[in-house]
């Protein structure tokens, strides 16, 4: 059973994470030639203060540029 588990900044609408799961188990199904039904997809969403580049939070990259 393929597990897809993606880690991102918060903030997508749910229309754009629906459409990310249906586009990543379909491209799992079509290389692994998994059984659609077999596809798991994780989305974790972590917030923009808890989420650094180069030393800098990206709210506080966000709030400066």
């Amino acid at each position: 059973m393929p597990f897809i588990q993606i880690t991102m900044i918060e903030g997508r609408t749910p229309e754009k994470k629906e459409k990310l799961i249906e586009e990543l188990s379909l491209t799992v199904t079509r290389v692994l030639d998994a059984p659609l039904e077999s596809v798991r997809v994780c989305i974790n969403e972590v917030p923009s203060t808890h989420w650094g580049i180069a030393g800098k939070s990206m709210y506080r990259r966000h709030n400066e540029e």
